[in-house]
């Protein structure tokens, strides 16, 4: 049977989408070369800033996804040559290295167990080996796996050195209340289709005073000096993405509007509320530190992830499976865009789901152990 509201979706990317920001996504689009563009695109460049709490004008958006403003980190902050560490804890840790590779740069992959988070030992210990190292590539929010690493500690290690943290914040900006300036981070890399709650194609990428002053001009169209200097005045290099630069202004407000240090809470509860609901049914949750961002979740014995998610999808929720060498391992619930009352949706098909594949539990005790996790003294009355 065809779900009568359609489909609900819960993947990490690309995420529901508020009615405010469909209202602005459907007008008619206005042309770039404009001053009402420029009013408004220097209103969502005020906003950006008040999200990530600077008051310098360090960041650029591109018409890209956020692979490109993580290829643009590479080319516009490190020389050919350059030694750079890459955290390859996941798929998208991969991506960092594979980057770093493509744009010859002397990469030495830092290998992480997928589902673990990053050693802070271990990146102090290959850069006192490799004093002469340009950059340190991380994940904020390895959404392949679930997994978090902390780069606020990752940060008080390559402060005092020659050495950029460059962060993949792309599952991370607008769950975290990511201070980048404050937390010593030098490059910080989002997306629009995750917690920014847009369509695919609008990329972000803000950079320190100490990054500002190792700008390249190795790039032609991700060039961040001449778009830095374009975006400042309102303007852009090339072509932006016009209707996403408009629905982020109205994203950015919506976040702001609820404070960050509440949105973050917010996803806290939500991925608390997930792990009991999910261990309550005798399933796992699969990192080590989980990421505010999703739940990542190892099925039962003798439960096939990809049967569990078409049964989900057949109920009319849209979950991830796995990617990598986690492809028919796992699956993935998102919470980015969602807000606490939201779960129990994925939490109920999942709950049928699994009945329906044959594995016993207390029908009903997921969404109980949710609800009483995120409103304390349900279970009481």
């Amino acid at each position: 049977m065809k779900p009568l509201k359609g489909e609900r979706i819960f993947t990490p990317g690309p995420v529901e989408i508020p009615d405010r920001v469909r209202e602005v996504l459907g007008r008619q689009i206005i042309h770039h070369r404009t001053p009402e563009f420029r009013e408004a695109f220097l209103e969502t460049r005020e906003l950006f800033k008040q999200l990530v709490d600077c008051k310098e004008e360090n960041f650029v958006f591109f018409a890209s996804s956020g692979t490109g403003a993580m290829e643009a980190s590479v080319l516009n902050f490190f020389e050919e040559g350059d030694k750079v560490i890459a955290v390859v804890g996941g798929k998208f840790g991969e991506r960092w290295a594979e980057l770093g590779k493509k744009y010859r740069l002397n990469v030495i992959e830092l290998e992480v167990e997928w589902g673990k988070s990053v050693d802070p030992e271990a990146v102090e210990k290959l850069l006192r080996e490799n004093p002469d190292c340009r950059g340190v590539l991380v994940q904020a929010s390895e959404s392949s796996t679930g997994a978090y690493h902390d780069v606020q500690v990752l940060a008080q290690i390559t402060k005092d050195t020659d050495t950029l943290l460059v962060v993949d914040a792309i599952t991370a900006l607008g769950v975290y209340n990511m201070k980048p300036h404050e937390w010593g981070l030098d490059v910080v890399v989002g997306g629009s289709q995750k917690a920014f709650m847009l369509p695919p194609g609008l990329s972000m990428l803000w950079f320190s005073e100490r990054a500002k002053e190792r700008l390249t001009d190795r790039s032609y169209y991700f060039n961040v000096k001449e778009e830095l200097k374009k975006q400042k005045e309102g303007q852009t290099a090339f072509t932006p993405a016009i209707s996403l630069i408009l629905a982020l202004r109205e994203s950015l407000s919506m976040l702001l509007e609820e404070g960050m240090e509440r949105v973050e809470e917010r996803y806290r509860l939500i991925s608390e509320g997930m792990k009991r609901a999910i261990e309550a049914l005798g399933l796992s949750i699969f990192p080590e530190n989980p990421s505010l961002s999703l739940t990542t979740v190892l099925p039962p014995e003798g439960v096939d992830p990809e049967a569990l998610r078409r049964e989900m999808l057949r109920l009319g929720v849209r979950t991830a499976g796995g990617q990598g060498k986690l492809k028919g391992k796992i699956f993935r619930i998102s919470h980015m865009g969602m807000d606490v009352m939201d779960m129990p949706v994925a939490l109920s098909a999942l709950e049928l789901a699994l009945r329906s594949l044959g594995h016993s539990f207390e029908f009903g005790r997921a969404v109980g152990e949710y609800l009483s996790a995120v409103h304390p003294g349900v279970k009481d009355g």
